[in-house]
């Protein structure tokens, strides 16, 4: 009987435990939605290709419990264990990025406590992506708790590279041979050129359509008569601004 209320409430435990990454996701993801769609309605562009969220599964957080030598208790877990929770975002192009980057860090109640940059400093294998660890407040029925995500932010790009080389090295039981890595190596800096290549085709496309704008609010104050064109004068402008506000 004893040890039926034991597992009972071990069981009650864990599943609080998980709960709590469970929720710090939900509100993570919630926020995205909010940046999305706000970020979709001021500046008709969305930053955000898509995103995906996981939880590591208990047997998997065991794991890296004995690979760490860290306690088995809760309170250690969370001291360790930072990945629990992960969200990924990808987007079209670097500059989003940091975009998206700076857009989390002006949440007040969220807290950046660290932040890995292998975009500007690639790791070895070619790997690149933004890394931030982020603290979200989850607030519980008896207790509010400060819950640790990983967010990782990459382009198409690096994601399409990231997820392949993962696949190839888990099927890959024994050490891959030096060529293979070289190659691996080759494809994430091919990654990097195509990144860095539609980064500068946008911003021209960008410049362009600012350009045109631009002389469309020109036009407008303008009026053209038998291809003779008569710039209206500021008076009246104003005069049909003056107008409009009285409607």
């Amino acid at each position: 009987m004893v040890q039926l209320e034991q597992f009972k409430r071990f069981k009650e435990e864990i599943t609080r435990f998980m709960m709590m990454y469970k929720f710090a996701l939900d509100s993570l993801e919630t926020k995205i939605d909010i940046l999305k769609e706000e970020f979709q309605f001021l500046h008709d562009y969305n930053p955000i290709e898509h995103t995906n969220s996981r939880l590591k599964t208990p047997e998997s957080i065991l794991n890296k419990v004995f690979r760490k030598q860290c306690d088995i208790s809760f309170s250690s877990i969370r001291s360790n264990i930072k990945d629990i929770a992960g969200l990924r975002i990808t987007c079209s192009f670097v500059s989003d990025i940091y975009r998206i980057s700076e857009m989390l860090r002006s949440q007040s109640d969220l807290n950046i406590i660290e932040t890995k940059d292998y975009i500007k400093q690639p790791k070895p294998n070619g790997y690149q992506s933004l890394h931030l660890l982020v603290e979200v407040p989850v607030y519980m029925s008896d207790r509010h708790e400060n819950v640790c995500v990983e967010v990782q932010i990459r382009t198409i790009a690096m994601d399409f590279w990231a997820s392949l080389e993962h696949k190839i090295f888990y099927k890959y039981k024994q050490t891959v041979p030096l060529r293979l890595l070289q190659e691996l190596k080759e494809a994430a800096d091919s990654a990097a050129a195509l990144d860095r290549q539609m980064e500068r085709l946008h911003k021209e496309i960008a410049e362009i359509k600012e350009n045109q704008e631009e002389e469309e609010i020109g036009s407008t104050k303008r009026i053209v008569i038998r291809n003779q064109e008569f710039q209206l004068p500021a008076a009246l402008m104003e005069l049909i601004d003056l107008g409009q506000s009285n409607e």
